[in-house]
């Protein structure tokens, strides 16, 4: 038995003595007319948005309450964790946000999450391929309700004001803008390495562009980070950060909370550039006091090619979020993700910036004109390699991250980060 099936049958242990069984039909966290519904839409407009869904699915299902709570990305991960760990049935929400990847196949053998491929088939069939990120062993467990790619998100005004008159679209470029940028007095580029994930995004993407394909997926199987290109691309980290482009204390910057995080820095004009998902406006919109963000100042650029790279120059890197139902959850919660992902829910998630429907009726709703264009990337993308510590799972993720923020700290290298995910990745194995 592996480590990993070690500690999953532990929680399920937990979980048979404080419900009926793990995987079982245990009661939920609440009665059977009442869904739990944790998201991470804490803000305006999102929060509000969500609030009136549950209110509209209340009204056309007399007797059920959705019952609605909103956290900040990273504290509904922690408190998600949590719950799950807990084997407490009060405390594990009915439906919940899934990363897919290795995440969500930790999930599903501990028998936590429902799966949804008979009740769901009709929704599944219409998102197409995009479910395959949730899917184990053919069944799927979470309907993806927005799936996007990571990129710069950049304030156009300051980069004319620097003398950029275009978006970088190699490494070289990219360093002659936060050059330019740093001769006109302005912090070049904001990442909340305090979250450790934003910092991560960095190598994933050195990764993405200097392994190929058929690398990348076999890691994903086999845990082997041997092949040359992973460590070549943790010495392209450290040397994008020894070119010393982020903003004033970034090792204690959080990712999204507010003002002074690294997308309230972006969004304010503290800074000229961020690399972030596609939630990024929606995000920002919620940190101005307008409730418009950078507005149409906004600009977005692909990571840039790195010279020698054997990843494919049309690669995305990025993932989705999906809606899951718990075992054990009342019925009423598979009818709630559906309505989830109907036309009419995801027209408004579209209309409000939220991120990129997966619902195909609803893509041309996005009134954003730079989530407008971000879709065509994805849709036109050879492939969309999904965020490392989704992928490879917590256990391995978690290492990876750890080792990626200690480059960023100036403590690491390239060897570094490849050494102490192979070590996590052989204990799961």
């Amino acid at each position: 038995m592996s480590r990993k099936t070690q500690a999953l049958a532990a929680l399920c242990a937990g979980l048979m003595i404080a419900a009926t069984g793990c995987g079982g039909s245990g009661d939920s966290g609440g009665d059977d007319n009442t869904i739990t519904w944790w998201h991470n839409s804490n803000n305006d407009p999102g929060k509000g948005y969500y609030e009136q869904v549950a209110k509209d699915f209340e009204k056309a299902n007399p007797g059920v309450k959705v019952k609605v709570e909103a956290f900040a990305h990273e504290d509904m991960l922690t408190k998600l964790d949590a719950a799950f760990q807990s084997g407490d049935p009060e405390q594990i929400p009915d439906v919940y946000m899934e990363r897919g990847g290795g995440e969500l196949a930790d999930h599903v053998e501990a028998g936590l999450t429902k799966d949804l491929s008979e009740d769901a088939a009709d929704e599944i069939d219409m998102i197409g391929g995009s479910v395959a990120g949730w899917q184990v062993e053919d069944k799927t467990y979470a309907l993806p309700f927005s799936i996007g790619v990571v990129g710069f998100w950049y304030n156009k005004e300051l980069f004319a004001k620097a003398g950029i008159t275009a978006a970088p679209t190699t490494l070289e470029d990219f360093y002659d803008a936060v050059d330019k940028l740093k001769a006109a007095k302005i912090q070049p580029v904001s990442v909340g390495a305090k979250d450790a994930w934003p910092a991560a995004h960095y190598y994933y993407w050195t990764a993405v562009r200097e392994c190929s394909e058929d690398v990348l997926t076999s890691a994903v199987k086999s845990l082997d980070f041997s092949d040359p290109c992973f460590e070549k691309a943790g010495d392209d980290l450290v040397d994008i950060v020894a070119h010393k482009p982020f903003n004033n204390g970034f090792l204690s910057t959080g990712a999204q909370e507010g003002p002074t995080s690294a997308s309230g820095l972006l969004a304010t004009g503290k800074v000229a550039m961020e690399l972030a998902g596609h939630w990024e406006p929606g995000v920002m919109q919620g940190i101005t006091e307008d409730k418009k963000g950078l507005g149409d100042k906004t600009g977005w650029f692909a990571f840039p090619q790195i010279e020698g790279g054997q990843g494919d120059p049309g690669a995305q890197m990025g993932g989705g979020d999906a809606w899951a139902v718990s075992e054990g959850a009342p019925d009423a919660s598979v009818d709630f993700v559906k309505y989830l992902l109907s036309t009419d829910v995801q027209t408004g998630f579209a209309e409000n910036g939220m991120g990129l429907p997966t619902n195909p009726d609803a893509t041309g709703a996005l009134t954003d004109p730079a989530l407008a264009d971000l879709i065509k990337v994805r849709d036109s993308a050879p492939y969309v390699q999904l965020y490392f510590d989704t992928a490879f799972g917590q256990a391995v993720g978690g290492a990876m991250n750890d080792a990626i923020v200690n480059v960023f700290a100036g403590k690491g290298t390239g060897t570094d980060i490849v050494t102490a995910t192979q070590e996590a990745a052989d204990k799961e194995k």
